[in-house]
């Protein structure tokens, strides 16, 4: 990490400037709230950054994984989850153990397209309530829930979160093309939050955030309802060893000379989701954007991931009271 501390730190910075408002939104969406989302990036993403088997991994929350954590809240609650974050985390490192990460190389690009295809549309399914500005109808089928926010919305238009919601899309989209460089989600996202605040715009924000991350406890853990939630922890076992070997390959892809470590990786990963839970973070895995992102910034050790989450864990501890600020249509924008 001594080779080219200050490429690393600014591509850290940078990763950072990028992983926030995800950060924010994943945990919204996950059902958890963005606290949990933040816990996540700063836990996972630097446990991971340390025992992974990748110089140039990003770990966090992503949205494959808030996918499948939807109908687990729903079912189980936040307990639920928590403990199906630990006990995928526990199967994660006993893959390792097990030499398992060589096996995806086995799985058909086509099915990897796929996969990461209905991701996207089951995401922008679950954006349609923030973006309309309507209370999120119950239940977890994202196509019944979304047609049911529009009926809703229908009756009781929110104009001002469509407003929202459309030009952080259309800021992020068009910004992009024209500065690939700039990280045009945190610029929208914050233009967005300091207009609603200007013009005290009906715009619902995040609402209050902890001004720091929990003590890590064991609380939420019932030992009674390992049995039932055996299956889910599979699905997030093998999502996160999926997504972070997925991640980890496109980013040996981007460079010259780079080559991670898929058993490592499985072990970082599997560890990162071990303590997550305990800080109230939701599962974890290897992000493919935000580490695309720090490839092309420079980056070229694991000192840029760990100084994404250490830049992370500052926004928790001291902004806080503006963070929570946020509009949730315009993270539903960035999503």
């Amino acid at each position: 990490m001594g080779r080219s501390p200050r490429r690393d730190l600014l591509a850290g910075l940078t990763v950072a400037i990028v992983a926030l408002p995800l950060a924010l939104g994943f945990g919204v969406s996950s059902g958890l709230g963005a606290e949990a989302g933040l816990a996540t990036a700063v836990v996972a993403g630097a446990l991971a950054a340390l025992f992974g088997g990748s110089d140039l991994q990003v770990s966090g929350p992503t949205g494959a994984m808030t996918v499948v954590l939807v109908p687990i809240v729903g079912e189980y609650g936040t307990t639920g989850v928590l403990t199906v974050g630990l006990m995928a985390g526990v199967m994660l490192m006993s893959l390792a153990a097990l030499r398992a990460g060589t096996c995806m190389r086995y799985v058909p690009a086509p099915v990897v397209e796929g996969f990461t295809l209905g991701i996207a549309c089951v995401i922008g399914l679950q954006q349609v309530p923030q973006a309309l500005g309507v209370p999120a109808p119950d239940g977890d089928r994202v196509l019944v829930v979304a047609w049911r926010a529009v009926a809703e919305f229908a009756g009781h238009p929110n104009w001002t979160a469509v407003g929202l919601a459309v030009s952080v899309a259309v800021i992020m989209l068009g910004g992009a093309r024209l500065w690939p460089t700039v990280p045009f989600s945190l610029v929208a996202v914050v233009a967005a939050t300091v207009v609603a605040q200007v013009a005290d715009l009906d715009a619902a924000p995040i609402g209050d955030l902890p001004s720091g991350l929990p003590a890590p406890s064991l609380g939420f853990l019932d030992p009674g309802a390992l049995g039932t939630l055996l299956a889910p922890a599979v699905a997030v076992a093998a999502l996160a060893a999926l997504e972070s070997l997925l991640s980890a390959s496109v980013a040996d892809g981007m460079t010259v000379g780079q080559k991670h470590d898929p058993d490592r990786e499985l072990f970082g990963q599997g560890l990162a989701n071990i303590a997550a839970p305990l800080f109230g973070g939701v599962p974890a895995t290897g992000a493919i954007a935000r580490t695309a992102v720090n490839v092309r910034t420079g980056a070229g050790s694991r000192l840029a991931a760990l100084t994404h989450a250490a830049i992370l864990a500052v926004i928790v501890f001291a902004a806080a009271p503006l963070v929570s600020k946020i509009p949730l249509a315009a993270l539903a924008g960035v999503l």
